[in-house]
C-alpha cells in the first residue's frame, strides 16, 4: 500500500471520527464504514460525470483498495492478537466445550448451507455456478468476524460468560474457516488442496505449537526486562514471527496469532502479578490503541471500496439472496450446534441464544480479503457475483445488523428476565 494511500485513509479516519463524535454520535466503527461507503459512492459518481478525463482516471482508482494485502500480508496478527491477549484462559476452559462447538461445527454446518442454499439460488438464476464453488463461498462467509465482535458487541453490555463465548467463537473460527476455504477452493478448481480433515488438522495444530513455542521464548525475555518499550517490542516479535512461519509452512496464521495473545496473556497472569503498574499500563495502552487505528483503517477501507459491487450485473438480486440465505444457514447452523453445546449460558433459552448469536454474526475484514484472493481461481463473472455477494453480507452485518444489535439484545434480555422471574 502506497504512503499516498495510507495518508488519505488515516486523513478520513480522523475526519470521520470527528464528526460522527460531535455529530451523529453512531457506534464508532459502523460510521466510519458507513460514511465510506458514502464517499466511495461520491467518487464513482464522480469517475462517471468527468469521464474520459484524467480526472476520472484519478477517482476511478482512488476507490479501489488492496484489502487482502492490508490484512493477510499486513496487519491481521497484530488485529487478532490485540484482540485475545486479554483474554483469560480460566474462561476458556470452563466453556471449551461451547466455544469449540461454535467454532468447529457450526462453521462447519453454516458453510455446507449456505453452500447448499445458494447453489440452488444459481441454478434458478442462471449463474452456472458448481457446487464445490457455492461450498467455496459459504466457507468465505460463514465464519464471525473476531474485530467486529470484539469492537461493536463488547459495547451492549452483554453478560460476561455469553459475551466471552461470542468473541471465542468468532476468535477460533477462522482457522476453520480457512481450512474449509483451502478444501473446497482445491475441489472447485480441481486441485489436490487433501482432505478436510488432514488439513484442518495441519492448519489449527502446527499454528497452536508454533504460537505456543514463539510466545514462551518470546515472554522468557518479557519477564525479565524492566523496560516498558521492549516488552512490546517482544510481543509484537512473538505474534508476527509466529504468523509468518505459519504461512511459510501452510499452517493457519490467524489460530497462531490468537494462541499468541491467549498464552501471553496467561503466562502476564501468572508471572508477572507483581509487575510494575506504569509497565503494565503501556503495554494494556499500547495494544487497545493499536487495535483501535488499525480497525480504524480497516472500516474505512471496507466502506470505500464496497461501491465495487454497483458495478456487478444483477447487484440487487444478488445481495439480497446472499444476505437472505447468510441469515438462514446462520440460524440453522446455530440451532443444530446448541443441540451439542450443553448448557447455553446466563440462563438464556436456547431459541434465544440462537437468534441473538445469529443477529450478532458480525463479518468482517477476512472473509473481504478470502473473497479477493478467489480472483485468479474463477471465471471474472462467477469472481464478481462471490466478491459482491461477500460484500453485501459484510456491510449489511455489520451496519444493519450492528446499529440493531443493541434493541434486539435488549429485548431478548428482557424475556430471559421475565422468565427468571415467573
Amino acid at each position: 500500500m502506497s504512503p499516498l494511500v495510507i495518508v488519505i485513509i488515516l486523513s478520513l479516519v480522523c475526519i470521520l471520527g470527528f464528526f460522527n463524535e460531535k455529530v451523529t454520535k453512531l457506534t464508532y466503527e459502523i460510521s466510519l464504514m458507513l460514511f465510506s461507503v458514502v464517499i466511495g459512492a461520491l467518487l464513482l459518481a464522480g469517475t462517471a460525470i468527468f469521464k474520459g478525463t484524467d480526472i476520472a482516471s484519478v477517482l476511478d482508482q482512488s476507490h479501489f483498495i488492496n484489502i487482502e494485502g492490508f490484512l493477510m500480508k499486513g496487519v491481521l496478527c497484530f488485529m487478532l492478537f490485540a484482540g485475545s491477549c486479554h483474554m483469560k484462559l480460566s474462561d476458556f476452559k470452563a466453556q471449551a466445550r461451547q466455544v469449540t462447538v461454535l467454532a468447529i461445527v457450526c462453521t462447519l454446518l453454516g458453510t455446507v448451507f449456505y453452500g447448499a442454499l445458494f447453489y440452488g439460488a444459481s441454478v434458478l438464476l442462471g449463474l452456472e455456478m458448481s457446487l464445490p464453488v457455492c461450498l467455496m463461498f459459504g466457507s468465505i462467509v460463514a465464519p464471525t468476524d473476531p474485530i467486529a465482535a470484539t469492537s461493536i458487541l463488547s459495547k451492549f453490555g452483554l453478560p460476561k460468560k455469553l459475551s466471552f463465548l461470542i468473541e471465542g467463537e468468532s476468535l477460533f473460527n477462522d482457522g476453520v474457516g480457512v481450512a474449509l476455504f483451502v478444501c473446497f477452493s482445491g475441489m472447485a478448481t480441481a486441485s489436490s488442496s487433501g482432505d478436510f480433515v488432514g488439513v484442518m488438522l495441519r492448519e489449527i495444530l502446527g499454528a497452536v505449537v508454533t504460537g505456543v513455542v514463539m510466545t514462551v521464548l518470546c515472554f522468557l525475555m518479557y519477564k525479565y526486562t524492566k523496560s516498558k518499550t521492549l516488552g512490546i517490542f517482544l510481543c509484537l516479535t512473538a505474534v508476527s514471527a509466529s504468523y509468518g512461519i505459519c504461512e511459510w509452512l501452510g499452517f493457519s496464521g490467524a489460530i497462531a496469532s490468537v494462541i499468541c495473545g491467549i498464552v501471553f496473556s496467561y503466562l502476564r497472569s501468572r508471572f508477572c502479578v507483581n509487575d510494575d503498574a506504569e509497565k503494565t499500563e503501556r503495554f494494556d495502552s499500547f495494544w487497545e490503541t493499536l487495535d483501535t487505528l488499525l480497525n480504524s483503517m480497516l472500516y474505512v477501507m471496507l466502506g470505500l471500496s464496497f461501491v465495487h459491487i454497483l458495478q456487478m450485473e444483477h447487484v440487487v438480486i444478488i445481495s439480497l439472496i446472499a444476505i437472505f440465505i447468510n441469515l438462514v444457514s446462520r440460524s440453522g447452523s446455530l440451532g443444530i450446534s446448541s443441540l451439542l453445546m450443553g448448557k447455553v449460558p446466563d440462563g438464556y433459552g436456547r431459541l434465544d441464544f440462537v437468534k441473538l448469536l445469529t443477529w450478532g454474526g458480525l463479518r468482517g475484514g477476512l472473509s473481504v480479503a478470502l473473497a479477493v484472493s478467489t480472483c485468479e481461481l474463477l471465471p471474472e463473472r462467477i469472481y464478481y457475483v462471490i466478491l459482491g455477494g461477500t460484500y453485501a453480507i459484510v456491510f449489511f452485518t455489520t451496519v444493519i445488523q450492528g446499529l440493531t444489535m443493541k434493541p434486539v439484545y435488549q429485548r431478548i434480555s428482557r424475556r430471559v428476565v421475565q422468565k427468571k422471574a415467573g
